[in-house]
């Protein structure tokens, strides 16, 4: 599956182009600058300039790693999630970048609201959260992954034919 390309069932969607958009985060890669300026600097008094460089180079490489990991990862369950909700009737209107603080998020537009999925985007801790009206779970994303058929199952449950079913009083 390539995240860049649309997907073949456009035709049921409205507006969405069948392609979830890129979030690497420019303050996840600042924070990953600032703590591996901090962390190499306490290699001066030991190492030396070039001791701290060299730890620098490698804590900044290592955490751009990690957070572009994590961000494909998010967005390879996003766009699963996506993909299957679309094959089981669902409306997507649109699916847009969003974010919250230092989480990485997508917000899925349908005509019954917005669904907020995304998380933490640094690998060995990537975690996923999906919000719709105000309520929300979170998981480990690496389970997500694991369980994406039984997880958008049920999120298109709760979602679509729970949550758009007209209420009675």
């Amino acid at each position: 599956m390539q995240l860049e390309q649309p997907t073949q069932r456009q035709s049921q969607t409205a507006g969405w182009s069948g392609t979830i958009p890129s979030a690497v985060d420019a303050r996840v890669l600042g924070l990953v600058v600032v703590t591996a300026g901090l962390a190499a600097s306490v290699n001066v008094p030991y190492g030396g300039l070039p001791v701290a460089i060299a730890a620098f180079v490698a804590l900044v490489a290592g955490g751009i790693a990690v957070h572009i990991l994590g961000e494909r990862k998010l967005r390879r369950i996003t766009d699963g999630l996506v993909e299957r909700w679309v094959a089981a009737g669902g409306q997507i209107d649109d699916v847009t970048r969003s974010s919250d603080g230092m989480r990485t998020e997508w917000t899925v537009h349908t005509p019954d609201g917005e669904i907020t999925a995304g998380g933490i985007a640094l690998v060995p801790v990537a975690q996923l959260s999906v919000k719709w009206q105000g309520v929300g779970d979170t998981m480990a994303a690496s389970e997500a992954e694991e369980n994406i058929d039984a997880l958008a199952e049920s999120l298109y449950t709760e979602i679509f034919e729970i949550g758009s079913a007209p209420q009675q009083a």
